[in-house]
């Protein structure tokens, strides 16, 4: 029988092209997981829900070729700590700043996905000295708008269900303790291209977030939209390059109207034939943009 493909971290690291190591540090009151490659300009790739750093596999090795590629678990993702609280992004964002400051680097580049899109803005928004250019997938920082959302979607609308159950304490972790692969293979198959998440990847997933400390941890990232929309307010338009990619099937629409105001210098693009798990269904374009962008 074939040996069956590692789940854990640092053999997941060591099976990708670019020297890629696994690593933890200690920064700004909490552990972080994180894996590190390649050489030249810093550039640290964010991930979102319900996904680890290895979200970020398929292209790992492209954008290591001219960069030093750090991909990073957030507070309470993976293999990252998970605290009972921090998980605003503005505090995620000072998680990752400190990375940084821990790893002797001053500045770089932010790609973040989904949350990890909302932290890599809250970083450009916070820490701009740290911050040289951004590019968000598919998500943006949340905003006042996201209060208009509804349990009720128009008929052929899809609905973002997830956004209200995540915020209900105590229950998720009872109902999908054990058994977080369902909830996976529904994402997989109606937000994305159901060949783009193979059975492996769905697997490596569904051990990071199988326990219930590693749901509530990730729940808390929801938890904290209304704190996140108040600091939000506080925000000035970020002078950072800005790029948001957005899926045809997915955010593209929304991303028009909500990115431009968040920066001074933004510019969004549409991925064809790509749903939300952009580096996943369409990683060769999300590498070709990204260096376009970050030159």
């Amino acid at each position: 029988m074939p040996t069956p493909a590692p789940l854990d971290d640092a053999a997941l690291a060591a099976s990708l092209d670019g020297g890629f190591t696994s690593h933890h540090a200690d920064v700004n009151g909490t552990r972080l997981h994180y894996v590190d490659g390649g050489a030249g300009l810093p550039l640290v790739l964010l991930g979102g829900w319900p996904q680890t750093w290895w979200q970020w596999h398929k292209v790992m090795p492209a954008l290591a070729r001219t960069h030093r590629v750090i991909a990073v678990d957030l507070r309470g993702m993976g293999g990252s700590a998970k605290p009972e609280g921090g998980y605003d992004k503005k505090t995620m964002a000072a998680d990752v700043r400190a990375l940084l400051a821990h790893l002797g680097i001053e500045r770089a580049h932010l790609v973040g996905h989904d949350i990890g899109a909302m932290v890599a803005y809250a970083h450009a928004a916070n820490h701009p000295g740290a911050t040289d250019r951004i590019a968000l997938l598919d998500v943006s920082h949340p905003d006042p708008g996201w209060y208009e959302g509804t349990l009720l979607p128009r008929p052929g609308r899809f609905h973002l269900w997830w956004f209200a159950f995540n915020q209900v304490e105590g229950l998720p972790e009872q109902l999908l303790a054990g058994r977080y692969h369902h909830l996976l293979d529904w994402l997989f198959t109606r937000a994305a291209d159901p060949a783009a998440v193979d059975a492996h990847s769905r697997a490596v997933y569904a051990r990071a977030y199988d326990s219930p400390e590693a749901i509530r941890a990730s729940n808390d990232w929801y938890r904290a939209f209304p704190q996140d929309i108040e600091d939000l307010a506080g925000y000035a338009p970020v002078t950072a390059p800005l790029l948001a990619l957005g899926g045809e099937f997915s955010n593209y629409d929304w991303l028009t109207e909500a990115v431009p105001p968040l920066g001074t210098d933004t510019r969004v693009v549409r991925v064809d034939k790509s749903g939300h798990y952009l580096p996943e269904e369409q990683p060769e374009v999300v590498v070709e943009e990204l260096l376009r962008f970050l030159g």
